[in-house]
């Protein structure tokens, strides 16, 4: 059983705006910047502003800015990459409204790296067959762009609510009407408190620290797709966990975010290898070292089990002093940092849990299934990744489907009637104990990883679902990460377990192919008693 609320003390501090924004990365951010047109936007953010996932972000942009690109074929790639699940129509708003998207940016004060003749230096990942690849210095491309956007906040004023975690919906006549939070600091605001707002947008970012080792923040608990998912709204696709293939490898039982070896290293020329120094990748598929991150996953795995080592190797040997200095200065630092000198030796790698391919449901313009209610970025689910996030395509998806909301709010907030009664007494709460986190995250680490089977996945479940006994009546931080952890656990276990076949970054060895009568999303849905609903959404074959 799923808690419809948490556990919390009543608010003892309550602020009112037209609009709430939770989350300060690019999709957050962006979105608050241009809802300003449709009332006062008040945003909060879990930690700092800067501390989400996108100041992490190494590899880049992707948009079809060079003039032998084109956005069909960005379309194309992106299809590809999500292996029969996309939204076409989704993909198609991405990529055709990317390039401006970006130029916008631009105009905020984003400054992308740039050739000797003063366009943008454009580079290649895996997935993509053109190089349309933005960066800003060289693997700092999302510490660039929070700090454009975070300038753009502060100039136009916007209002900050900083180390707060949202709790709650708060709903009246059917429609979201704000939320609960705990601010975890001393002043005016701390404690739980209440935003009364018109809109509420969820922009928290991923659920990486589901699992024990990941390249995701400390942040980066699920808490809005277990927020959407207790106020009834939707959630699709959580059975699709992106793991990258190649962050740092620190050694068994390696915990917590690991330092990430972005896939624009293996773009300029790197290549993947076993420790006698053979490129296990080639044969595995056509792209090779640079095919589709689910691909490159599952062969650094595969030649893990086939020779019983503990990791892959990233050879980078072969792109000079230069270029490491100049296009990944970061990733060189980190590597130096723990003892690796990348120049002169290959870098040991294991794939991590990486990024959420599903989420809140949404349609093209951020709407829920709850009216009021909105996502963007990574906590959606937009339809524009499918089964396997093609690379670079995040940051590009919270720039454009943030506007995208931007733009719906005015009419959406006019359409609104003001709502007359509260819809009646939420349900019991419950929260389970904060020591139910590690253990979360030792259960998903050890069946619901790169490789799934029946059995794994089955016990799972039911380790899981032992936790949900295992609950507190203090209500604390760290209870209600945890329990924000144990229902978005419970949402991938449940996913995974429902698809018995092999699609994208989903990996059954019992099911090893691809069966297209589960070319479909799984959604899922709370009870009012609790109970997750699993069903499964065909989509029409083209």
């Amino acid at each position: 059983m799923i808690p419809r609320r948490l556990t919390a003390p009543e608010p003892g501090w309550t602020t009112d705006a037209d609009i709430v924004v939770i989350g300060s990365g690019i999709a957050g951010l962006v979105t608050a910047l241009r809802a300003r047109t449709a009332g006062r936007v008040l945003l909060v953010t879990k930690a700092l502003l800067d501390d989400g996932s996108t100041r992490w972000a190494q590899g880049g942009i992707a948009a079809a800015l060079h003039p032998d690109d084109s956005p069909e074929e960005h379309l194309q790639d992106t299809l590809t990459a999500g292996v029969g699940l996309c939204d076409p129509e989704a993909v198609r708003v991405l990529v055709t409204e990317g390039p401006d998207a970006v130029r916008r940016l631009m105009e905020l004060g984003a400054e992308f790296d740039r050739n000797d003749d003063g366009g943008i230096a454009l580079a290649r990942e895996g997935g993509h067959l053109k190089r349309r690849i933005a960066h800003a210095g060289g693997d700092a491309t999302g510490a660039e762009i929070s700090r454009a956007l975070l300038a753009a906040a502060k100039d136009q004023g916007i209002e900050v609510i900083e180390h707060a975690l949202v709790l709650d919906l708060l709903m009246e006549g059917g429609r979201a009407a704000g939320v609960t939070l705990h601010v975890m600091g001393e002043g005016r605001r701390d404690g739980v408190g209440a935003v009364h707002a018109r809109a509420v947008i969820l922009a928290t970012g991923g659920l990486g620290q589901v699992f024990q080792a990941t390249t995701n923040p400390e942040v980066s608990t699920g808490d809005g797709v277990a927020l959407a998912l207790r106020a009834g709204a939707a959630v699709a696709d959580l059975e699709f966990v992106q793991f990258h293939p190649t962050p740092l490898w620190l050694g068994p039982g390696a915990k917590g975010r690991q330092p990430l070896i972005s896939e624009a290293v293996r773009g300029e020329g790197a290549f993947l290898i076993d420790e006698r120094g053979d490129r296990f990748m080639v044969g595995r598929h056509p792209l090779a070292d640079l095919a589709p991150r689910d691909v490159v996953a599952k062969g650094i795995m595969s030649m893990i089990w086939e020779t019983g080592t503990q990791c892959a190797y990233l050879d980078g040997r072969n792109l000079g002093p230069r270029i490491w200095a100049t296009r990944f200065p970061t990733i060189l630092a980190a590597c130096e940092e723990h003892g690796i000198d990348p120049v002169n030796e290959p870098i040991p790698v294991l794939p991590s849990a990486h990024f959420s391919s599903g989420g809140v449901r949404t349609d093209l313009w951020g709407r829920t299934s709850v009216p009021g209610l909105y996502a963007c970025g990574e906590v959606a689910c937009t339809g524009v990744h499918g089964a396997n996030r093609l690379a670079s395509n995040s940051l590009l998806e919270g720039l454009v489907y943030g506007q995208r909301i931007a733009e719906a709010l005015p009419g959406d907030l006019a359409a609104a009637e003001t709502p007359a009664v509260a819809s009646g007494d939420l349900p019991e709460a419950r929260l389970l104990d904060p020591s139910v986190h590690a253990e979360v995250q030792r259960i998903m680490t050890a069946d619901v990883g790169v490789l799934r089977n029946g059995p794994g996945l089955e016990r799972a479940a039911e380790e899981l679902a032992a936790l949900a006994d295992r609950t507190t009546d203090k209500p604390c931080t760290e209870a209600w990460e945890a329990t924000n952890l144990h229902t978005v656990a419970s949402l991938i276990v449940a996913a995974a377990r429902r698809r018995e076949e092999t699609r994208g970054s989903h990996w059954r060895e019992d099911f090893p192919d691809a069966d297209e009568t589960w070319r479909g999303h799984l959604v899922s849905t709370l009870a009012d008693d609790g109970t997750l609903t699993t069903s499964y959404d065909p989509r029409e074959l083209s």
